[in-house]
Order: structure tokens, then sequence, then C-alpha cells
């Protein structure tokens, strides 16, 4: 941030003052009150901590919410809070209940190694995981009514996650939950196996590695059992809950749900009927293909042991590639799910697909046309159903933000089928959707934006008024020194088509002054910058730096329809390129308080990649400075990836094959000999989606080459950067970097004490 800051900030308290006074009409309750570690760039404003100026530190220690779960009376929520000390490099997680007429909150339980809690049965009670010696997991269960009882229904001798309940009746609950199978479908756990006094691995197929981990026979599975209510001893109200055998419906099938790497509990769903899910076609190598099937496993629980049917595809002919989002209908006779048309590519649109799983061979696609491309352009990133079972709740990437949308479904194949109707505006980032409650027709959202790290509010889709905000962690950004009037949104003419942009400008900005900036260019290269929090790549992080920072989404971005995405195909140097070329232009030309003598870029993954390619091309000249992380820097050692599918697609085919030259012509490689701008390059050991290899190639050039650069490299960390304490020194290292070249000056607070201290 610029040294003449005096005024300018105090007018940020004054616009933090009027936030808070706004805000505090709203039942946002106590537990928002959080203080940070630091004590240097805050204030007190009625007795609650504000931040002066964002920094990664404070980023990083603010709490974290989960997105809520309401209860079946639709007055409480569950979330779990995790919160980073810098202080004591430890995280604590405690589990909340959100009154949500109030706005109070209760603590459950901050018992280490808890998490992923879910209302048990049509009451107040809870269930929650917690991990315990030697791999064991814990199923412990209390009640919102009785804070600090708690019992453990039952111990599983192995780590499970992705917990999924439904109530049978009132002595029975339904349990799913995912945990790693031996080859032979028995559970596994890492501490039972006998100790090997060798280290080989030996393949006969792909994959070997994925993401950061060697794969390994053991694979992700679905467990079922039942929790049985015994009857209430005489001081108790209700009866203990005990859980039966757990049993791996998919033993013996050949098939893997979850599907690693990222997949949890939105990749299967649960009625009282059955289980659906979704999982690789096991006759396609998964590193060549993205084919994904639905499955459903009916389950009969009226005898005393349940028993499970083999798995059971649906499925529409000529849609053959990922599939994702599954959901069971209220009454259990039908789902919906997503499904990619092309087998391959991996940012294909998502057609929404409707199965009758009374009728095996009945599966539509909605919105279907005769050219293929479908009716609707948007692609959906999950679905479900309303309460009543009479529409389809959709969550779609919309022009740089998240929105939900309301589909009615037809009763019956003369039904007329309308485009899905926005319920949310352009603006902000909707993580997830609930029912208030089990007979309510409200909805329950959870979501952030680019000031506020977690917003839960309530939406009435029969009415006509925005979400309700009953719930912001950081007062819409105040606790942070953040606001909306910092975010705004430009649009140029690209290549072909109008480019949009998001904008971050400095809490402390002043029209009549000049800012350097930060151009900021997103991985994917399928992917978007959104109206969305984030703790790896935050605008606002180097707004408050003292940059104007423009985050483009170019050719191949997600959320302005589908050609659109398509169109980076065989031109990763090209169209894309091109955009950015033009954005710089406009901002040179249209936004005279930013210095584009004074600018620096930054990417990773397709981002880096565009470092690396601007590098070697005109557009690189134009900036003083680059930080590359995790970027590609030779095409041809994508053959070194874990998904092999990525490049076959988005380069025309493979490497070996006639679309040879595609790979060759956007290799960044072949311009190094136009190398000049310093770059900071970020790699990391286990970033097994682009190895490390091409790191340490970018910094062998510029080394040899005599330009300024630095190399960066966790060994424990992937593509990725998570670790708190790694965090605070990527971010440390890149501000820093950045900052020297257009002179601000250098970030210290009390970051670089913290790392010191821990060495």
């Amino acid at each position: 941030m610029p040294p003449e800051r005096t005024v300018a900030l105090s007018l940020i308290s004054v616009a933090c003052l009027a936030t808070f006074l706004y805000y505090t009409m709203l039942p946002l309750g106590p537990q928002l009150l959080w203080k940070p570690e630091t004590t240097m760039d805050f204030r007190t404003v009625n007795k609650m901590t504000v931040a002066e100026k964002f920094t990664p530190d404070i980023m990083l220690s603010a709490p974290r919410r989960s997105s809520a779960s309401p209860n079946s009376a639709g007055t409480l929520a569950v979330y779990t809070v995790s919160t980073y000390s810098f202080e004591s490099h430890r995280k604590t997680s405690e589990i909340k209940v959100l009154d949500i007429s109030s706005g109070s909150q209760s603590l459950i339980t901050n018992a280490e190694g808890t998490s992923e809690p879910a209302w048990l049965g049509g009451g107040n009670e809870l269930l929650w995981l917690k991990s315990g010696e030697k791999g064991h997991t814990q199923l412990v269960v209390g009640s919102a009514d009785e804070v600090g009882k708690s019992y453990v229904a039952g111990l599983v001798p192995a780590p499970i996650s992705d917990v999924k309940l439904k109530i049978l009746d009132a002595e029975r609950v339904a349990i799913v939950v995912s945990a790693k199978a031996k080859l032979d479908g028995s559970l596994y756990q890492k501490e039972d196996e006998p100790k090997k006094y060798s280290t080989g691995m030996l393949y006969e197929s792909l994959m070997v590695r994925h993401w950061d981990h060697y794969v390994k026979p053991q694979r992700n599975a679905l467990w079922h059992g039942i929790l049985h209510r015994q009857k209430p001893h005489i001081t108790e109200k209700l009866g203990r809950y005990s859980l039966g055998k757990l049993t791996n419906i998919l033993r013996g099938s050949g098939l893997e749900s979850p599907i690693p790497p990222f997949g949890g509990k939105d990749h299967f769903d649960i009625s009282i009927n059955g289980i659906g899910f979704v999982a690789k076609d096991p006759e396609l190598n998964p590193a060549t293909n993205t084919k994904c099937n639905f499955y459903y496993v009916s389950i009969d629980t009226s005898v005393e042991g349940p028993t499970y049917s083999e798995p059971k595809k649906y499925g529409k002919p000529g849609i053959e590639g990922a599939s994702s989002s599954p959901v069971l209908s209220p009454d259990g006779n039908s789902a919906a799910f997503l499904q990619m048309k092309e087998n391959g590519y991996e940012s294909d649109k998502n057609r929404i697909l409707l199965s009758d799983l009374t009728t095996p061979s009945t599966t539509v696609e909605l919105f279907e046309s005769n050219d293929g491309k479908g009716l609707w352009d948007k692609s959906p990133g999950s679905v479900g159903w309303s309460t009543d079972g009479k529409a389809l709740l959709l969550v779609a990437e919309d022009t740089g933000t998240s929105r939900l949308f309301k589909l009615d479904v037809p009763a019956d194949e003369q039904g007329t089928l309308e485009l899905p109707i926005p319920l949310t505006p352009k603006t902000g980032h909707v993580d997830d959707v609930q029912s208030l409650g089990a007979d309510s027709s409200h909805l329950f959202l959870s979501g952030s934006n680019l000031v506020d790290n977690s917003v839960y509010s309530i939406l009435d889709p029969a009415g006509s008024a925005e979400a309700k905000v009953i719930s912001s962690n950081s007062r819409n950004g105040s606790f942070f020194g953040l606001s909306q009037d910092q975010v705004s949104e430009i649009w140029f003419q690209g290549s072909s088509e109008k480019v949009h942009a998001w904008v971050m400008k400095p809490s402390s900005f002043s029209s009549d002054q000049h800012y350097p900036l930060a151009y900021l260019i997103h991985g994917g290269p399928q992917g978007a910058w959104n109206d969305q929090w984030s703790t790896r790549w935050n605008p606002a992080v180097f707004a408050e730096q003292g940059y104007v920072v423009v985050a483009p989404n170019p050719t191949g971005s997600t959320g302005y329809g589908q050609s659109f995405t398509d169109a980076i195909k065989e031109s990763w140097g090209g169209l894309p390129y091109q955009d950015l070329v033009s954005g710089f232009a406009y901002i040179k030309e249209s936004m005279d308080y930013v210095d584009t003598d004074r600018a620096v870029a930054l990417g990773a993954s397709y981002g880096g990649y565009m470092m690396n390619w601007m590098q070697g091309h005109p557009l690189g000249k134009e900036f003083r400075a680059l930080v590359c992380h995790d970027g590609v820097f030779s095409m041809t050692n994508q053959l070194a990836s874990d998904e092999q599918y990525f490049p076959n697609h988005d380069l025309g085919g493979p490497y070996f094959t006639k679309h040879q030259d595609s790979w060759e012509k956007w290799n960044p490689a072949h311009f190094t000999a136009n190398w000049s701008t310093p770059m900071l390059v970020i790699h990391n050991e286990l970033d097994y989606r682009l190895p490390i290899s091409e790191g340490l190639a970018m910094f062998n050039v510029l080394q040899e080459k005599g330009i300024k650069s630095k190399f960066l490299t966790f060994p424990d960390e992937n593509h990725w950067v998570l670790k708190e304490e790694n965090s605070l020194q990527w971010h440390l290292e890149v501000i820093n970097w950045i900052n020297s070249f257009v002179e601000l000056p250098p970030y210290e607070a009390e970051s670089a004490k913290r790392l010191e201290a821990q060495n």
C-alpha cells in the first residue's frame, strides 16, 4: 500500500464503521468476533477487531467455515470452523450450530480429530466422526439440545469419510461412508499392513501416479450400514444409537467410488431404497479416458440384515464422458445426474440426465437438441432435488459468478420443459444448496464472494426478493478491511469475442493516483476467475499491497458459453494470448489510474504456461516481473503428466500421431531465446500433474541467460500450496518479488518473524 495512506485510512474507518452498523442489524452472532493474533494493522470498532490492511497473515489465520446443513425442522444449521494459529503452529477444528432465527451459535465440540457433522434422525441429534489411534474412526453422537454430552455409537478400524445418512424409521438410520478397500473388497487399514523390506512398485498399466501420490492397489469403496436406536436407559429421554455391520456395496464389481483424487460425498447419494453413485468405466484406462457411468444399488432393509443388488448401470447412448453429482429423488424412484458427452474431454458441457430407477433402459437427456449442443448453454456443476421432487436445483457458472437455477420437471413426457430460471443474481458464488427443513420450499445457501469468505443465506424460490443473509463470517468483508466498492468488472474486445475481467482496487483507492498493475492469469485453462473467496490466489491480497488487480477470463474460460470454452482447443498460445494482449491494451488506454509501466503478471498451472509463453512473445516485455507457479515449460513433457486425456484432447491427439505439430506449435520451450523478463519460478516436489522438472528447466534457462530469477519449491506440496506455513512463505516471496520491481515497500508484517521462529 502506498505511504500516503493516512487520509485514505480515515475514509476506510468511516466506511467500515458504516458497514458494521448496517450488518449489526442482521442476526450474525457472537462467533464472528474473531480477533487475529497479530497486533499490527488493526483497530477496534465497538469492541470488534477490524483489519486496516488485509494481509496474507490475516487471510490464512481467519476462521474458515464449511457449508452449513439445516436440521429437518429448519431451525438450526450445523457447520465446522477451522482456524490456524501461527503462534502455536496448530489448527483447531470446531463443530458449531447456528440458530437460524436469532443468529446465535453454540459450540458442540472442539475435540481434536472431529469432522463431518450430520443431523441424525428428525430431531436435534448429531453424528460426527472422530479420528483415533491406529487410524481408527469413532462415530460420535451428540445433541444440539445438550451440548457437552456425547457417546460413541460405533468404531470403524480404518479411516472413513464422506458421511451420508437417511432415516428409515423411528428406530433406524441408514449410513453410507467411503473408505479404502483391499483387492478382496475387505476394509483396508494401513496400520495392519505387513512390513516390506523393499520399496519397489511394479506397474503394468496406467495410472502410475495421480495428482500427488503413487497409485496403489487399494481402491475407494462405499460402505453401507444401519444405525439402530437401542431402548432408552431409565435416565435417558432417547435410546442410544449403535452401528451395525458395514458392507462394501462395490465388492467384486471392479468399480471405484468416490472417484479420486477429488471425489467425495458429491459422487454418491442415498435413499430409503438404495444408493446411486458414479464411477469410472472399469473397461477403460483412467489415464486416457474420462468416461464415468451412473450406477444404482437397490437395498432391501426390511430384513434383519440388509441385502444388496448388483450395481446397475444407467445412461444414454452417445453421452460418453465424465459423470458427476448423482442425486436420488425424495421418493427414491428417480435419479438425476450430470454427464459430459465427449469421452476424454474433462471440460465438456455437463448434460442433465434423468433416470427412472424402476426401468433401467429409461434415461433421458434434458434440453437435448438435434445438433448435439443442447438447448441450454450452461454447464451446471451440481444438481439437487426440491423437497417435493417437482424441480431440480442447478448450480452453474455464469459470467464470472456461480448462480442457482431452478428447473421444473414435467410430471410426464407430454409436459413442457422450460429453460431453468435463475434464482440468484450475477454476484457471488453459490457453494452449496440445501432445503431449509424436510418440508420447506425455502432454500439454505452457503457461498462466498471476493471480499467475504463465508456467507449463509435463505432464499424463497417462489419470491422475487434476493436471498436474505443470515450470517456473514467477516461482516461482508469489513472485518478484513475490505468492501464491495473495491470490486468492479470490465469488458474488452478480444481475439474474436468480448472478454470479461474482474478488477480489484486497493481499499485506499483514489482516482487521482496511479497504481501498478497485477495481471492475474488463471489456470485450467478451462477455468475462470469468479466472484469467489480463495486462500490460494486472492486478488484482495495483491490489491491491499497497492496494486490494481485485473483478472481476465480469456478464451477457454468457463461460464461464458461452451463454444468459448471449446475454442482453446489446439490454440493454447493463440486465442487466449491475443485476448491478454488486447486486455493489456485496454487497461493502458481506458484505465488512467493504472500505471502500466509498473506492471507485473502472475499465473499458475495454465497461467504458468502463459507466463512462459509471454516470455517468448512481445507481451512479456510489457511487464517488469513475472511469477510462474507450477507451469508448463515444454509441451512434450506433458507426456509425464498423470491424466493423459487432458493434453490429448487440448492438443488434438496424442503426441505420437499426426497431431504432433500442435504439441510443438504451442511449446514455450521453443521461444526461450526471446526470454528477458525477471521471473520467480515456483514448483513443488509432489506435483505429478506438472512434474518438478518443468520448474527446474525454467530456472536453468533463466539462470544460464543471466536473467534475474529465483526458484521456490516445497517438497511436501503438490500442484497447490495448502499448508498454512508454506502458504505464508509463498505469499512472502511472491509479494516481495513483485513489489521490488514496482517501487512498493516490502511485505514484512509478522510473516518473516513467524517463519524464522519456526526454524
